[in-house]
């Protein structure tokens, strides 16, 4: 852990390159940092706004090295970075924030869901699949409709299909290219919302107002924040990120996804170890937005304040989207976000805009 808060000029080692990892770029120089970025690409979105890039696979030690030997602190933009790449380098005596432990149980959703529970947190139902006979077994137990996902790597829709009909479960498996999976039961939910929230070395920990999402297709589209909620579920939703937070030893920025069911329960559906789509809407809507509040808790500098200034929706721009900028540009009360990938394709997150509501 970090003894005492990283000094000015200091530099903050990133593993990813991609828009999250440029947002944080960003406000680290902001506040006086350096970032060194790690990735696999070639010009990729936080190289294009870092002080330094390595373009290595995540599993090349020699590079790893090298990289290691220019951080202060290193951290991570996304969650899909393999577990080992973070015990190699605290191997090597770096600091290293979320650890190797909160990123093997968040990037498998079979343990993910198995440590909510453990933690207090009620999750939709769930059997683990590995074989066709288990998902046979899976959908007798939970029923149809129910959801079947990759336990990795799945992201925006990727890695999953629903299943309305028992006949169907050979085609889903093949569908997900029979790998290890889960299966989920459908939620029945009245919406859906998230909370991200920081925790520091001291075991301080700030969370922003609640944001409501609206998924089109698997991927994000739009977020409303602070969303209109009661406060009962305010503070069950920042309750759930406390124990979420406190149970994975976390230090940094994550996101917890809740559905809302009627009377005002809420689900885990899934842990984000990272900034968060969602909570983009907190750069123009925040005193302190997420990128800051991450970099803050992984130095050690005293979190930020995560109160709203305003209303904002904030809308992702895919594919083609971007290629309204002119028009998206001059909107009043509007912030343009764009990412520096070169190529818009369907799907593919460009950007966002956040707009002022009120």
């Amino acid at each position: 852990m970090l003894n005492a808060p990283l000094p000015l000029g200091a530099t903050i080692g990133m593993l990813g390159d991609g828009q999250l990892g440029r947002m944080l770029s960003l406000a680290a120089s902001r506040l006086g940092f350096k970032t060194a970025v790690f990735g696999p690409e070639d010009g990729a979105p936080a190289a294009q706004v870092s002080a330094s890039a390595i373009v290595a696979s995540y599993d090349d030690e020699d590079a790893l090295r090298r990289f290691a030997a220019s951080c202060d602190v290193i951290t991570l933009e996304f969650e899909n970075i393999p577990a080992a790449t973070l015990e190699f380098l605290t191997g090597l005596g770096k600091v290293v924030a979320p650890g190797a432990h909160a990123l093997r149980i968040t990037q498998d959703r079979v343990l993910e869901k198995t440590f909510a529970r453990e933690q207090g947190v009620a999750t939709v139902d769930f059997r683990a699949v590995d074989t066709l006979d288990d998902l046979k077994a899976a959908l007798a137990a939970l029923g149809t409709p129910s959801l079947l996902k990759t336990r990795r790597d799945g992201y925006d829709g990727k890695g999953q299909v629903w299943i309305r009909d028992a006949s169907e479960a050979e085609a889903a498996f093949n569908a997900v290219g029979g790998k290890p999976s889960i299966l989920e039961a459908k939620a029945s939910f009245t919406r859906e919302i998230s909370v991200v929230a920081a925790r520091g070395w001291n075991g301080e920990m700030r969370a922003f107002p609640i944001g409501e999402n609206h998924h089109v297709n698997g991927i994000l589209s739009t977020t409303l924040a602070p969303a209109p909620v009661s406060d009962d579920v305010t503070k069950a939703a920042h309750d759930i990120a406390r124990r979420v937070l406190q149970g994975l030893d976390y230090i940094g920025v994550l996101a917890v996804e809740l559905f809302v069911l009627d009377g005002d329960v809420l689900v885990l559906n899934e842990i984000a170890p990272r900034v968060h789509n969602s909570g983009h809407w907190t750069q123009e809507g925040c005193v302190c937005d997420q990128f800051e509040q991450h970099i803050r808790a992984v130095t050690g500098w005293p979190l930020g304040d995560p109160s709203a200034r305003c209303t904002v929706e904030m809308t992702n721009l895919l594919g083609d989207d971007i290629l309204d900028w002119p028009r998206l540009a001059a909107e009043p009360q509007a912030q343009l976000h764009v990412y520096g990938k070169a190529e818009p394709r369907p799907g593919r997150k460009m950007g966002h805009i956040n707009r002022i509501k009120s």
